[in-house]
């Protein structure tokens, strides 16, 4: 038999509050909104996800952004702010039982955000940034690497280097798409292997992959109808988890509502993810 060129790397266990993911973990999901509308919102979606997760077994992590400060416009609808925020995202958490993740943008946000999450997340366009880096892996909490658009796989040693300076091995690496030209993104499922030689678990971001910079007057578009696809190739690639932005309704969403996969969609997308993942296996 011919050797396999891309034999299936080992890669560490990390945990976060009761997910594992990595170490030969079940595939788990992140999901939830772009970016915290309102309290009630995120209750209602956090809580329909949570009952979704105990129906099908999912490991469940739940994201949203409590401050989206990389938007194309100054008049983008941004989130509730860092203090009332978190408030939301602890109630969230509390209430259901869920794993936190939330991306953070500044190294003033990390002390606060990590009282609260369980994961914190360095943004793609943020991650050369030294000193947040640096800052996040200080904090102790799991830090989810999101690879820039601008960045080759193997690049992103750097940028593992500078978190694990602090002695953090908690360390998740999420591929969200590269830059192809103007306004658009494309997903080079090679990007998983080779994230994977790290030794770390891999993240699929199904809709952020999806987004099309700038491609409106005043924002950003895309088109949530490849995301199925997308989300099943990743799973047959080699992923750990995967990565979805929803909403109940993908049209009323203030922001990234073109890339967002509709709530609907959530269960029968995961269980055939799952069987591809359970069929790997």
């Amino acid at each position: 038999m011919a050797r396999n060129p891309f034999p299936k790397q080992r890669v560490k266990t990390v945990r976060a509050g009761g997910v594992r993911l990595g170490g030969g973990a079940p595939l788990a999901l992140m999901a939830g909104p772009c970016v915290i509308e309102s309290r009630e919102m995120a209750l209602d979606l956090a809580g329909r996800l949570a009952r979704l997760a105990k129906r099908e077994g999912i490991p469940l992590i739940f994201k949203a952004s409590y401050d989206k400060a990389n938007r194309s416009s100054i008049k983008s609808f941004r989130g509730p702010g860092l203090a009332r925020g978190l408030e939301i995202l602890a109630e969230v958490k509390e209430r259901f039982g869920l794993p936190i993740l939330v991306d953070v943008h500044q190294v003033a946000e990390v002390g606060p955000a990590a009282e609260v999450a369980d994961i914190l997340q360095l943004p793609a366009f943020l991650c050369r940034q030294t000193d947040l880096a640096v800052a996040l892996g200080e904090s102790g909490r799991v830090v989810n690497i999101k690879k820039g658009q601008f960045l080759a796989p193997w690049d992103m040693r750097h940028v593992i280097e500078k978190v694990e300076s602090t002695g953090n091995r908690k360390i998740l690496l999420t591929e969200r798409g590269v830059s192809f030209g103007y306004n658009n993104l494309v997903a080079d499922f090679r990007s998983l292997l080779a994230l994977r030689q790290f030794g770390y678990p891999v993240v699929f971001d199904a809709t952020h992959s999806l987004q099309l910079p700038g491609g409106k007057a005043e924002g950003t578009g895309g088109d949530s109808r490849w995301a199925p696809y997308l989300s099943r190739a990743a799973v047959a690639t080699g992923c750990d988890a995967l990565f979805w932005e929803t909403h109940p309704n993908p049209e009323e969403a203030k922001s990234d509502k073109d890339n967002t996969l509709p709530l609907e969609l959530v269960g029968p997308l995961w269980r055939q993810c799952r069987s591809v993942d359970e069929l790997l296996r």
